[in-house]
């Protein structure tokens, strides 16, 4: 056998494996992708002229095998609102996450907050994901706060008109595909 045909065995040799290996990756992932079914993860601080010191963290998943019911979706996310040493903070318990291309809607139960009034109340916070200058909007946008809101439904909130402040973070969408 001479040099040229032994390695066009080995290429294809060296070939067979790791397709074999890639396809016995594939058959053991929670569904056909290998990923979970949406997901919103990050933090980062909003732009404000004023000097506000406002950030926003977020751990949302919504598991592959929960893909066809976005209200089964688990984690938290936390905000908080700063200005002059007052100001706010509030953690809630995620109750749905929708996410669309780069854009996600995730709502929740506040759990926990230093706000009077705010835990129980649900809020519902929309993100952008467009790399260093992600945008937000939030379900209080027209109340002001957290605490005015009545009844509002699982995954609601405003498009997301606020900017993120430079350098201080980037959030993460994983797009919903759900079987239509």
């Amino acid at each position: 056998m001479n040099r040229r045909t032994r390695t066009a065995l080995l290429g294809s040799a060296l070939l067979l494996t790791v397709a074999a290996a890639a396809g016995s990756a594939g058959a053991s992932a929670p569904d056909e992708s290998g990923r979970e079914a949406a997901a919103l993860t990050g933090e980062a601080k909003l732009y404000r002229s004023a000097g506000d010191d406002i950030t926003f963290s977020f751990d949302a998943h919504l598991a592959a095998k929960d893909k066809a019911d976005p209200m089964k979706a688990t984690g938290t996310f936390e905000f908080s609102h700063y200005l002059n040493g007052k100001g706010a903070w509030a953690k809630a318990k995620v109750d749905c996450l929708v996410t669309g291309g780069k854009v996600a809607v995730v709502s929740g139960v506040i759990t926990s907050s230093d706000l009077p009034g705010a835990k129980g109340k649900r809020v519902g916070i929309t993100v952008h994901d467009v790399g260093h200058r992600d945008r937000l909007g939030y379900s209080w946008l027209s109340t002001g706060t957290p605490t005015a809101t009545k009844d509002l439904p699982k995954c609601v909130s405003a498009a997301p008109f606020e900017k993120v402040a430079k350098g201080t973070g980037d959030f993460s969408v994983t797009p919903w595909q759900p079987d239509l």
